[in-house]
């Protein structure tokens, strides 16, 4: 059953689709009579089915409403720092699968990628663009957002606002299961890029309140750190139940 995400909530029994939605049922092939899934702002999932797909009108008859439930109960925000290449792309696409609610691209100080504003813009919307494609194959609940590029120091800052914050370190740390002794309803996630964290980067994540944890003995790569965390959290959280 395709799976679609509506711009704002559904107040009638029938939902007009338009934009990028409309032009992936063309794609899709989708026919009348064929059962879909809406799911609007406010996390409402809605089924439906297909009444006309023509060029000018695409329609579909919501047959059913109730509050979607795929969504994980901890709102997990990964402060990563940036890969290279298109490495971003593929953190950005697996880690909404896993179900992260939140990214944001950090630049810290052994970040080899340093885009310039012009370019942080366009990525940023490829990585917004591959959010909305991976949360629709998942059949995610909300559409995870990729907020703008900030400095290490502005990350910690605003990681302040997360019930509890984990600083992955390669030098070291506690498991992950030590940390997490009750659990949240916010949690920040901090993985480094290619060359890590530097001392000074570790000491004030850790200073202000993001213990290091420790992903085992052996160094993942930057694209499968964060995938390695994501879903140690999540089954810590019991998320993958």
């Amino acid at each position: 059953m395709a799976w679609f995400f509506s711009e704002g909530e559904i107040p009638s029994d029938v939902y007009r689709f338009s934009g990028e939605n409309a032009k992936h049922i063309r794609v899709l092939r989708l026919r009348q009579g064929e059962e879909v899934t809406i799911v609007t702002p406010g996390g409402e999932q809605c089924g439906g089915v297909m009444e006309s797909v023509s060029d000018g009108d695409v329609t579909a008859r919501i047959t059913s409403r109730k509050r979607c439930e795929n969504e994980p109960d901890v709102f997990v925000t990964l402060y990563q720092a940036l890969p290279k290449g298109d490495k971003m792309d593929y953190i950005v696409q697996k880690c909404v699968e896993l179900g992260i609610s939140r990214i944001v691209p950090v630049l810290s100080a052994r970040c080899v990628s340093r885009p310039d504003a012009k370019s942080l813009v366009k990525k940023r919307e490829r990585w917004q663009k591959i959010a909305l494609q991976a949360a629709m194959q998942s059949r995610r609940g909300i559409i995870p957002q990729v907020e703008e590029c900030v400095s290490f120091a502005q990350a910690v800052e605003t990681s302040k606002q997360n019930e509890r914050n984990i600083f992955f370190y390669e030098m070291g740390g506690a498991p992950v299961k030590e940390i997490l002794t009750e659990n949240p309803k916010t949690l920040g996630m901090f993985i480094g890029s290619e060359g890590g964290f530097e001392d000074g980067e570790a000491e004030l994540a850790i200073q202000s309140g993001a213990p290091a944890a420790t992903l085992g003995r052996r160094i993942l790569r930057a694209e499968t750190a964060p995938l390695a965390a994501l879903s140690i959290i999540m089954y810590q959280t019991d998320n993958f139940s």
